[in-house]
């Protein structure tokens, strides 16, 4: 049971929730937020954040047994994780040295994408993942946040999930609440619990739109998902994010560990390639960065990063009204993939 504990819920998928005061949680044990006050409220350009209607809405099955009172977060009993190595196709954008004409934009406040939710097989104390990720720095100064979902180590699961780090994912930083860092300010989103419904082959498909954007009046890095304001990482935690970001990513990954000595078969996305397309293969949509006004801006210049394309692929998609999209993903282990 996490200190400051006033209420705790079991989900019926088996999660157990705990209803924290808001006060207690874990970010103020992080010696940078001793005398920290809440900011309950930010003050970030509303055309920053805004997204479409979205009837395709995610749920998490503890609130059927309950909720927490106003005055509490929930956060999810689990045990710790490490980071994991990395075999990811993603898009990204990027500071690049000697790129003198770029358009203005270098400088990034935050980012958006929707993000189709699938459950992918995963084996052997494995990851997948679909998120964004948003940093600043190079080697051991690289700072980071990310955010969007992931399956772990067989789950038929997939949860909603945020990280941090500020050294390279050497000493500082963890998944969710389970170090000091991210501040909670929302009682309807517990971190690292699972979201469902999600979406299955030729089927219905469900998403989930998740918003990063800096309020540069108080320098913290705000998080929306369904845009529902969730909390925010402070940027006292970071050093080279603390001002603004230099890259952003979006797209897929997973852990490799070669287990029976060949690549891995846990699958990225849905399991399918790109090409397979809507319904079958999982997509990002109306991508996006926030500009130095607040602005929700269509990233230029993108640069396409794929480690193994027989394994898991990407392809841009175009449709209109979807803004910048992709599909990405693969079976992994195959063949064409050894």
């Amino acid at each position: 049971m996490h200190e400051g504990t006033v209420k705790t819920i079991k989900g019926e998928d088996g999660d157990v929730i705990d209803c924290v005061d808001i006060n207690k949680q874990p970010a103020f044990n992080h010696p940078l937020l001793k005398s920290h006050t809440i900011q309950m409220k930010t003050h970030v350009h509303s055309s920053g954040t805004e997204s479409e209607n979205n009837h395709n809405i995610l749920f998490q099955s503890w609130h059927k047994n309950g909720e927490c009172p106003e005055g509490t977060i929930p956060i999810l009993r689990t045990p710790h994780s490490n980071r994991r190595r990395r075999s990811y196709p993603t898009v990204s954008q990027k500071r690049r040295a000697n790129d003198f004409s770029a358009p203005p934009g270098h400088e990034y406040y935050g980012a958006r994408a929707t993000i189709n939710v699938w459950n992918p097989a995963t084996y052997q104390g494995e990851f997948s993942f679909a998120q964004i990720w948003v940093g600043s720095g190079e080697g051991d100064e690289a700072n980071t946040m990310e955010v969007g979902w992931l399956v772990n180590n067989g789950e038929n699961k997939t949860r909603l999930f945020t990280y941090w780090t500020r050294d390279d994912y050497r000493s500082t930083g963890c998944y969710n609440l389970v170090c000091p860092g991210f501040v909670q300010t929302t009682t309807q989103i517990s971190l690292g619990a699972a979201v469902e419904p999600v979406s299955r082959y030729g089927a219905e498909q469900f998403e989930m739109i998740i918003t990063i954007t800096k309020d540069k009046s108080s320098g913290n890095w705000w998080l929306l998902m369904q845009d529902q304001f969730i909390g925010y990482w402070p940027g006292s935690i970071f050093t080279s994010l603390a001002d603004c970001s230099t890259e952003i990513n979006w797209g897929g990954e997973i852990t490799n560990s070669e287990f029976a000595g060949h690549h891995t078969s846990t699958q990225m996305g849905s399991g399918h390639f790109p090409e397979e397309s809507f319904g079958k293969a999982c997509f990002f949509r109306k991508i996006g960065y926030v500009d130095e006004s607040g602005n929700m801006r269509d990233p230029k210049d993108l640069q396409v990063y794929v480690t193994k394309p027989p394994c898991y692929d990407l392809r841009f998609a175009k449709y209109e009204g979807d803004g910048i999209s992709f599909y990405f993903g693969g079976p992994g282990y195959s063949d064409k993939c050894p």
